[in-house]
């Protein structure tokens, strides 16, 4: 059954084309996801989509209702909530003081609770930690209406999709399959274009050259040798001019075969962002960041008690938990140096919060970036050219960017401000595939401690080398990436209380190494007797084992 047709598309904002559409169609059970880099258009699209902003030009048919799960942190609609009843009403002030998980799933909660035949979501998995975002792919692939979908999230696409829209310098391009199909046929797309180019380009060569050759016979031709007589020379000329008229008749042909080559665009390289994340002062010492017996409670709410933890210098370590855990409080308290919190000497921590707070919305890119910055202007240039905000483009206003360039924005402006702590809230929140690869690129080549807190699974892997895990009010800290520690968990429910020692102990063996390779000259024989304590203990408990 047709639900949704757009026909004649196309949106613009003053001379800038954002996308053209000849005919899009949405039937009942469509799995549809959107992808494309940041500013391409793809809320846009869903805003045209839902009846929220208007095309412009062409015509958008809507054959039932519609649910739409928005991007940003919009505040609570009264409308929707006394349609809803008492249970999605949230006052204001409450709403306020919620987490960006919280809201997340509140949105998402009135997005599956309204009557609607298409679900349009926008990076619905923003802020949501790993149970939520299981649970909300579950929730949706029972979902019995079509679903249009944006989001960074390439297993969530994986799990979801049928069909791929592609939003490309303005063009819609339609991909069978799910976002690795959508890629594969991407790439064999680049790869044949490319390949027909190669072709074309060497065809028009060789048939150029050609006709280079035949026009320099001609003009050899011309020439009457100087001893000729009269009618010899006369003669010349006449044969000259038949061979010269066969000649440029040749050469015509070739120029007419040159016309009539199927001309071909050189393909357009694939977008690629790089990062450079400078490293101002180094600090060498063993941590960077220590916890001791840290508590904080809000009103009977207790997040965590009197726990302990440190940020090793030169690692990246993960921060995980459940949303409402009280991982974006601890941050806070880090970049505030609250009580318990001890940062190493001439620590310069640069925040990136999830509510963006660091930018001026009445200021442009350029302002905003450059106001703190250590660098050149031509060198911030250059790094927004890199993530893609280039020539006028710097002088857009926060205010009309888009979620996914406020994020680049912001991270642009922590890179540039002399830092050598990092402190990430979310930053691969709303940042599309290419801009997310690229923060991975940088984040394993800069040399510094960064602390990160990200619900995107692959992403942690990629970058974390310890853990810090918030649980029921405590602190687990564990060397490895998340994989590892959910390994770790497993295989703790299923081990002998020795197996689990053994476990942790060689955990702290390896920390201890680690440490040993930065630690200053007083603390090597502190470390030195832990070492030797924990071989010992290991040696006993394996021997007991067998």
């Amino acid at each position: 059954m047709l639900l949704l047709e757009a026909n004649n598309i196309k949106k613009q904002y003053g001379d800038r084309l954002v996308f053209s559409i000849d005919s899009l169609k949405i039937y009942q059970n469509d799995r549809i996801g959107v992808v494309g880099i940041n500013g391409c258009g793809k809320t846009t699209l869903l805003n045209v989509l839902t009846g929220n902003e208007f095309p412009g030009e062409g015509t958008v048919r809507r054959y039932g209702g519609h649910a739409y799960i928005t991007q940003l942190d919009d505040p609570p609609d009264r409308a929707l909530d006394r349609m809803m009843g008492k249970k999605f009403r949230v006052p204001d002030s409450e709403w306020e003081t919620m987490s960006g998980g919280e809201k997340t799933r509140l949105k998402i909660a009135r997005g599956f609770s309204a009557p609607c035949s298409i679900l349009f979501a926008d990076e619905p998995t923003c802020n949501l930690d790993l149970d939520g975002i299981r649970l909300l792919e579950e929730q949706l692939k029972k979902f019995e209406g079509a679903l249009v979908i944006v989001s960074h999230d390439r297993s969530l696409m994986d799990a979801l999709c049928a069909k791929i829209l592609e939003i490309e310098s303005g063009k819609v391009t339609e991909y069978a399959g799910n976002y690795s199909d959508y890629k594969r046929q991407k790439e064999a797309e680049i790869e044949r274009r490319r390949f027909d180019y190669e072709q074309y380009v060497r065809e028009k060569h060789r048939l150029t050259a050609a006709i280079i050759e035949i026009k320099q016979k001609s003009v050899a031709m011309k020439k009457t040798p100087s001893r000729m007589g009269n009618s010899e020379a006369r003669l010349h000329r006449r044969k000259t001019g038949q061979k010269m008229a066969k000649v440029d008749r040749a050469a015509a042909a070739i120029e007419k075969r040159i016309g009539q080559l199927e001309k071909k665009e050189k393909p357009a390289k694939p977008v690629e962002v790089n990062m450079y994340l400078q490293e101002q002062g180094r600090l060498y010492c063993r941590s960077v960041i220590t916890g001791q017996e840290v508590s904080k409670s809000f009103g009977n709410k207790l997040l965590f008690d009197k726990i302990c933890f440190e940020v090793p210098a030169g690692r990246k370590v993960a921060l995980v938990g459940d949303n409402g855990s009280g991982k974006t409080t601890l941050l806070k308290m880090i970049a505030a140096g609250e009580k318990g919190i001890t940062l190493a000497q001439n620590a310069r921590i640069g925040y990136f919060r999830q509510d963006l707070g660091i930018l001026d919305e009445e200021k442009t890119i350029l302002e905003n970036v450059i106001k703190d910055s250590v660098f050149t202007q031509r060198d911030v240039r250059l790094m927004l050219a890199q993530l893609l905000f280039k020539d006028e483009y710097v002088h857009k206003k926060v205010k009309v960017l888009s979620g996914g360039e406020r994020v680049k924005a912001a991270l642009a402006k922590i890179f540039v401000s002399g830092y050598n702590i990092i402190v990430l809230d979310e930053p691969t929140n709303y940042l599309d595939i290419y801009s997310l690869e690229a923060l991975e690129k940088v984040m394993k080549e800069y040399m510094g401690a960064i602390l990160f807190v990200s619900h995107d699974r692959k992403f942690i892997d990629e970058i974390a080398d310890q853990v810090i895990v918030l649980q029921k009010g405590k602190a687990l800290q564990y060397a490895g990436n998340y994989s590892d520690y959910l390994q770790y968990m497993e295989s703790k429910n299923q081990q002998k209380p020795e197996q689990e020692r053994i476990m942790q102990l060689e955990n702290r063996l390896n920390e201890v190494v680690g440490r040993l390779c930065v630690s200053k000259q007083e603390d090597v024989e502190i470390l030195n007797t832990e070492y030797e304590i924990i071989l010992k203990e290991l040696k006993r408990l394996r021997k007991s084992g067998l």
